[in-house]
């Protein structure tokens, strides 16, 4: 069967897969990524990794470390903190870069750690940028970091894969920002949530690599869990490019000075050959649950927000609300690196910021900062009364200088605007282009110049229907149940939050014991649940089940209350990891829930449905009230984590 590109890149990384077995989505796999990241919450994976009893890396080639989030803040503490991590990397012998080297998911990029038709992980959510080059980038949470230190590996369920086809070409003054801001507004009813997407169609060749790193960005806050672009002639000539400048300028990262030889370990002509002579695509016939349509040349900037990305107004209709700023931001891994800041200067050039705006920038790197000084962009923009701000994080997640305040007002070349993230829960955020953010740090208000005669975005969308597969049994590990039953107890509501389901004033209460945990749960959801339940049920909730905050004690307080699995239409992907990491089965089954909807409604927080279903792994199927339904197999690579009890003793085995 034909695969697509996310599918085969899955299987190239993926480990003790049967001799040409073919990776589709649902399936549940062993990866060993090229690489995985973590940046200054490495002090904090740290500790996990010496609880399960590792020593060592299992390999230090494999393993990054970028110094990015807090860099600004220069206490004792965080110099401690920092101090730590570094002497870490050097027991350990893994890459290193302090802060004010960059952005981590930028060091990514432009050290060749993120190299197209690879796998790559990081312990933070952008790393969805690498699939503008080609690079399947994905998240993990910090207890996968730590399993991937100590063995390697780590799991993943291939997502649903769907297709953005882009045609035509962006008008002048349009980038790659208000692309995703404008899918982002358009689908903006959790479309392509937990989606693997691939970009395709004619227009992609029209689109720079740094546009492309910025739209593959932001389809975290689109939802889905990676954005891969193909690997293409416009690949290979940045690639070049790179490769050119890295030998001039020499090694960087602390361990990696060693592997320097006649040149880049990692990008250099060998292998940028290697790479055009076998490059990885999607097969043409390959399946995509969704295939979304859009026209480049009917976008025009577009501005996101107040405090969300699924509301996107063009700027034709937000300049005539004249919306006054207080502070803009030129900075982030999204939307600082040469050529935004040269988009941004070249707006500015000559004239000077707004006496009532605070105009903030920051370079991705110091790489990009020295080449926009080289081509003068960084000068402009000092001299037009930009604030300078050290190549990190910064303002974009709520640290250092230039934060929010009470009452005002934000534009942002940023990622994210979700209320508070940027400082005060009582300030408004607006995302949008370099250019668009430089013009309103002019006027003081949201503005762009031009006239885009009200433009409306061209877009379609289609769901596809998988085509059904002839049935095979799948093989069941010792110790794991070849069948499990129980009674459906239905919780119907949909993005049913973490806080719900284990509320957070227990969270930090380090000595909580499981049957503590057990007593609390579903408390902000329905105080009658523990009432309800009994030990052997199998709770089936709504679509985006677990949606919130990262804890995972949302996952064992149910496991600790006798739930003996969850099945929902489907589930946030850090729930989903947090529960198979704590060796608690979940599954999707979306056609159980519809149908439980339309039987028993959904006014009801709990209910006790009488109907008791029963789920054979062998076959992958779930009969319930005399109607079957299939579900993703269960690979070896989730048994073994159930079996084990998670991944933390799971890894305890390995070692």
């Amino acid at each position: 069967m034909s695969q697509t590109l996310i599918e085969k890149i899955a299987g190239r990384f993926a480990v003790g897969l049967d001799k040409d077995t073919l990776v589709h989505s649902g399936d549940f796999l062993s990866i060993r990524p090229a690489y995985v990241m973590t940046h200054d919450n490495t002090g904090a994976v740290i500790p996990k990794f010496h609880a399960i009893g590792a020593k060592k890396l299992a390999d230090p080639r494999q393993v990054v470390f970028a110094l990015d989030h807090n860099i600004q803040d220069k206490s004792e503490k965080n110099r401690r903190k920092y101090a730590k991590i570094e002497a870490f990397a050097a027991e350990m012998g893994s890459d290193f870069y302090p802060a004010g080297r960059g952005i981590g998911h930028q060091i990514m990029v432009e050290e060749g750690y993120a190299w197209p038709g690879t796998l790559v992980v990081a312990s933070d959510s952008h790393s969805n940028m690498y699939g503008g080059l080609g690079c399947l980038g994905t998240p993990v949470v910090r207890t996968d970091a730590a399993a991937i230190w100590a063995t390697g590996r780590t799991w993943w369920q291939v997502p649903p894969v769907a297709k953005v086809v882009l045609t035509g070409s962006l008008r002048p003054g349009v980038s790659g920002k208000d692309v995703i801001l404008t899918l982002a507004g358009l689908f903006n009813h959790d479309e392509v949530l937990n989606h693997a997407i691939e970009f395709a169609g004619e227009g992609v060749g029209n689109l720079a690599i740094d546009q492309r790193l910025t739209i593959a960005n932001m389809t975290t806050e689109w939802g889905a869990l990676a954005g891969v672009f193909p690997i293409d002639a416009t690949t290979i000539r940045w690639l070049r490019a790179r490769a050119a400048f890295v030998a001039e300028r020499g090694p960087e990262g602390v361990a990696s000075d060693a592997d320097w030889k006649d040149a880049h370990p990692r990008i250099c002509e060998t292998r940028i050959q290697a790479l055009e002579a076998q490059p990885v695509s999607a097969d043409k016939d390959a399946f995509y649950a969704k295939e979304l349509v859009l026209d480049l040349h009917s976008v025009q900037p577009h501005v996101s927000g107040p405090d969300t990305v699924k509301i996107a107004a063009p700027i034709m209709e937000i300049r005539r609300k004249a919306v006054a700023i207080d502070r803009a931001y030129v900075v982030s891994c999204v939307n600082s690196r040469v050529s935004d800041l040269a988009e941004a200067a070249a707006v500015v050039k000559g004239r000077r910021i707004s006496p009532r705006v605070e105009f903030y920038i920051a370079a991705a790197s110091r790489d990009v900062q020295a080449e926009s000084d080289r081509r003068g962009d960084w000068q402009t923009l000092l001299n037009a009364g930009a604030t300078p701000l050290p190549p990190g994080c910064g303002p974009c997640i709520g640290l250092g200088e230039g934060l929010l305040k009470d009452g005002e007002v934000g534009i942002s070349a940023t990622n994210r605007n979700y209320k508070g993230r940027m400082g005060s829960p009582k300030a408004h955020a607006y995302l949008a282009s370099p250019a668009v953010v430089a013009a309103s740090a002019i006027a003081g208000k949201i503005d762009y110049p031009g006239d885009f005669d009200d433009l409306k975005p061209e877009a379609s969308i289609i769901d596809h229907e998988r085509p059904g597969h002839a049935a095979r049994e799948i093989a069941i590990l010792p110790g794991f149940p070849d069948v499990i039953e129980g009674e459906l107890v239905f919780c119907p509501q949909d993005n049913l939050n973490t806080d719900g389901i284990y509320p957070g004033k227990y969270t930090y209460i380090d000595d909580f014991t499981p049957e503590q945990q057990a007593g609390v749960v579903m408390e902000n959801y329905d105080p009658q649940f523990r009432t309800l339940v009994k030990k052997g049920d199998i709770l089936v909730g709504g679509f985006n089940f677990g949606t919130g905050s990262s804890r995972e004690q949302a996952a064992t307080a149910l496991k600790y209350g006798g739930i003996k699995l969850v099945l929902a239409g489907s589930f946030s992907e850090t729930y989903k990891r947090n529960a198979i990491n704590n060796g608690f089965l979940v599954l999707e089954a979306p056609g159980l829930v519809t149908d439980l909807k339309k039987q028993f409604g959904t006014e009801a927080l709990t209910i006790r449905t009488g109907i008791r279903a029963r789920l054979d792994f062998k076959k992958a199927l779930l009969t319930a009230a005399g109607k079957e339904y299939a579900f993703g197999p269960v690979g070896t690579a989730a048994q073994e984590l159930i079996v084990a009890g998670g991944l933390g003793k799971w890894v305890e085995k390995q070692l």
